[in-house]
């Protein structure tokens, strides 16, 4: 694993000099466990060029920076009847995608205007939806109708919800085709939603270039090894050019450890 994960960062740093795309896809359980800064900070240094997101990792983001805490007892909750019920995180992220609806924007761009126009954030510097947006970097979520808690609130319009999710397809879509010839697509911590996602978008990319892009290094990064991550990011994107690793540990260790060698080797 230690000679994968130097050749991963070895394809981030040859990727940035080059100025080929960077993008990096989270799962919830990254927004989690607290490392959002390390992925601000390689968007402040220009080496993200893209973050796409699930919708959990959108929720948690969101809840962090709006009320400073995030997550509950699923459990205890769900004998109630009360996990996801919160009203606040519903009623503000619903009505942000209403808007984003009616103004043509991205689920993620939505969530980080609604965000940089509130006056009473807990934790602003710990979102990367709003300093994505803060800072130019393409930032897009991907909803899974009922599978996330705002879908719940009596203010989520289905609608809006399509709108907004669907126009970040479409930009991720986009930006991919700037991974070809050295880019670099990092997989952390989706099992599911993200190595769909980045499927579909990479099959758009292609059939809009002429094949391209191909040539480029695909990496899943999680606690444990899923089907998904390892055909839809890690086999078969890379069928035509490039390499895909697989890279298993916990985020809380292996994100800082990678955030960590790919700015020395550039600072080098």
């Amino acid at each position: 694993m230690a000679r994968d994960f130097r050749a991963v960062v070895q394809a981030i740093v040859g990727a940035t000099r080059a100025k080929r795309g960077v993008i990096v896809m989270l799962g919830g359980h990254v927004v989690k466990t607290g490392l959002a800064p390390l992925l601000i900070d390689l968007m402040r240094r220009g080496i993200v060029t893209h973050l796409a997101m699930n919708g959990s990792a959108a929720i948690h983001d969101y809840e962090v920076a709006r009320f400073g805490a995030t997550s509950e007892d699923v459990a205890a909750g769900l004998r109630d009847g009360t996990f996801g019920m919160a009203d606040e995180t519903g009623r503000e992220m619903n009505t942000a995608f209403v808007r984003g609806m009616a103004s043509s924007w991205g689920m993620g761009e939505s969530l980080g205007r609604a965000l940089d126009q509130s006056a009473d954030l807990a934790d602003p510097q710990l979102s990367v939806l709003l300093n994505a947006y803060r800072l130019g970097v393409p930032a897009t979520v991907h909803a899974a109708l009922g599978a996330e808690i705002i879908h719940q609130h009596p203010a989520a319009n289905g609608a809006a919800i399509g709108d907004t999710s669907h126009r970040d397809f479409r930009r991720l879509a986009a930006s991919i085709g700037d991974i070809d010839d050295g880019g670099v697509v990092l997989n952390l911590g989706s099992a599911v939603i993200m190595p769909e996602v980045f499927l579909k978008a990479l099959t758009i990319a292609r059939n809009l270039n002429a094949g391209k892009p191909r040539n480029f290094v695909t990496c899943d990064l999680d606690m444990q090894r899923h089907y998904r991550p390892r055909v839809n990011v890690v086999q078969r994107p890379t069928l035509e050019g490039g390499k895909g690793y697989e890279i298993t540990g916990h985020h809380e260790l292996m994100v800082p450890l990678l955030v960590w060698a790919v700015v020395e080797e550039l600072s080098g």
